[in-house]
C-alpha cells in the first residue's frame, strides 16, 4: 500500500469512527425519529429518488434520440440531468433504505461513500447551474450563435464543474474535516457539527466557494440578463409609441 492509500485507509477509518457498530452496519443519533417519522422519511424519499430517475431519464433519453435538441446549452443541461441521476441511483436508495429500516444499514465505509457522492454531485449541479447562468449571459449579451466555439466553451464549462466539485468533495477523505452520520443517522454528510479549526476551515470554505460564489454568478449573470431585456422592452416601447 503506498504512502496515499495508507493516509486515505486511515481516514476513512477516522470518518466513520461514528458509525457506531460499522460491521453490523447500525448508527446511532442523538435525534432519532420516531418509527411513524422513519416511514414518513422512507416514502418522501422513495417518491423523489423514482421521479428523479424517470424525470432526468427521460432528459437524457430525448437528448440522445433527438440530434436538434444537442445544442450547447443543452449540453451543460445534460451534465446536470447526468449528477442528478447519479444522485438517484448512487445516494438515495441508501437512505431510503435506512430510513424504512430506521437505522443505516451498509456500514462506516458505506457512510463514507454516500456522504461523499451526494456532496460531489450536489456541488456538481450547484457549480453547473452557475456555469449555465454565465454562459446564457455571455451568449445573450454577445448575440452570438452557436458553433463550434460555443461547444467548446460549454464541454470545459462541464470538464471545470466536475472538476472543481471533485476537488471540494475529497479533502474530507484525507483529514480536513470527514464523512460520518448526520441527523437521526439515517444518512450521511459533511461533519456540520464538531468545531475545531480543521473542521470550521473546511465548513467555511465549502460554504464559500460551493455555495456563496456560485449563487453570486448566479444573481450577476440572471440579472444582467433581466436589465437588458427590461432595456429591449423600453425601446421597443418607444419605437411603438414613435410609429
Amino acid at each position: 500500500m503506498d504512502y496515499s492509500s495508507a493516509v486515505l485507509a486511515s481516514n476513512l477509518s477516522r470518518s466513520c469512527a461514528s458509525c457506531a457498530h460499522a460491521g453490523g452496519g447500525h448508527a446511532h443519533s442523538e435525534r432519532d425519529l420516531s418509527p411513524a417519522g422513519h416511514v414518513v422519511v422512507a416514502v418522501c424519499l422513495g417518491f423523489i429518488g423514482t421521479f428523479g430517475f424517470a424525470n432526468n431519464a427521460l432528459v437524457l433519453l430525448l437528448f440522445c434520440r433527438h440530434k436538434p435538441l444537442r445544442s450547447p446549452i443543452n449540453c451543460m443541461l445534460v451534465s446536470i440531468s447526468v449528477s442528478d441521476l447519479l444522485v438517484c441511483v448512487l445516494g438515495t436508495p441508501f437512505s431510503f433504505a435506512a430510513s424504512a429500516r430506521g437505522r443505516w444499514l451498509i456500514g462506516a465505509h458505506g457512510c463514507v461513500w454516500y456522504g461523499f457522492i451526494n456532496s460531489f454531485l450536489g456541488i456538481v449541479s450547484l457549480i453547473s447551474l452557475a456555469a449555465l447562468s454565465y454562459e446564457r449571459y455571455c451568449t445573450i449579451m454577445g448575440a452570438t450563435q452557436a458553433d463550434v466555439t460555443s461547444y467548446r466553451k460549454v464541454f470545459m464549462g462541464i470538464a471545470f464543474s466536475w472538476t472543481y466539485s471533485l476537488v471540494w468533495a475529497v479533502p474530507p477523505l484525507f483529514g480536513w474535516s470527514r464523512y460520518g452520520p448526520e441527523g437521526p443517522g439515517t444518512t450521511c454528510s459533511v461533519n456540520w457539527t464538531t468545531k475545531t479549526a480543521n473542521n470550521i476551515s473546511y465548513i467555511v470554505c465549502l460554504f464559500f466557494f460551493c455555495l456563496i460564489l456560485p449563487f453570486v454568478v448566479i444573481v450577476y449573470s440572471y440579472g444582467k440578463l433581466l436589465q437588458a431585456i427590461k432595456q429591449v422592452r423600453v425601446m421597443s416601447f418607444f419605437d411603438s409609441v414613435a410609429l
